[in-house]
């Protein structure tokens, strides 16, 4: 299991701080979207919602699990039993997506985990990455399919439990700054730029990864395995 840490004031911690911040209490969301269905869930008890968007309703009732909430404008759904709060969301300047994120932030949920964002269509998966940027200083959204996680971070952040794993670094559109701690091709103080330079297909060497920048957007790719 893989310990992510947002270290967005100081890279130099001691024990005790990091004990308080790994038991701060934070509202914890899981969403699916009607994307590829995932092949293995997570244990959804540990959320204290679970959310449907849309058409992902559907995965749900044929697998038999009963969500919290079900929002979406409800253009490829079902019938929905009355026990499950419904929110109908037609405004069709924002996306199923968004709209979802921002009843959730309203109801002061700051972690989101998310799973069916890619696949299928994938101009989809390219407007899930576009909200999640849009996101990134208000929501911890973090992305799941059949191969690993993707997320943005703010600044910098702590990947505990994964030598051995695959690790991207992708700049949207430039990351300044970067310096990598742990990984098998370390960057100290550099710059990606999408369309000249990424950082795709690092691993980390270590049991710990530490990744920060200076200024810009940086997404995170951590592989399962």
């Amino acid at each position: 299991m893989a310990i992510f840490l947002n270290l967005k004031y100081s890279y130099h911690f001691n024990a005790s701080f990091s004990l308080f911040l790994l038991s701060m209490k934070t509202k914890k969301a899981f969403i699916l979207l009607n994307g590829s269905e995932p092949a293995t869930f997570p244990d959804l008890s540990k959320y204290e919602i679970v959310c449907a968007i849309d058409g992902a309703y559907n995965y749900f009732e044929a697998n038999n699990i009963i969500p919290d909430l079900v929002t979406g404008d409800f253009d490829s759904i079902n019938t929905i039993p009355t026990s499950v709060e419904v929110i109908k969301t037609p405004d069709q300047e924002f996306t199923d997506f968004e709209k979802a994120l921002q009843i959730l932030k309203q109801r002061g949920f700051s972690e989101i985990d998310v799973y069916g964002g890619s696949g299928k269509e994938h101009d989809h998966f390219l407007g899930n990455i576009s909200t999640a940027l849009q996101w990134k200083l208000g929501l911890s959204i973090f992305f799941f399919d059949d191969y690993g996680k993707y997320f943005f971070i703010e600044e910098s952040i702590l990947l505990t439990n994964v030598k051995g794993r695959n690790i991207s670094l992708i700049p949207f559109p430039n990351a300044f700054g970067i310096v990598t701690k742990g990984l098998l091709y370390p960057l100290k103080d550099e710059t990606l730029t999408f369309g000249e330079r990424i950082g795709t297909r690092n691993k980390a060497t270590d049991e710990n990864v530490l990744i920060s920048y200076e200024k810009g957007n940086l997404l995170v790719y951590l592989s399962n395995f």
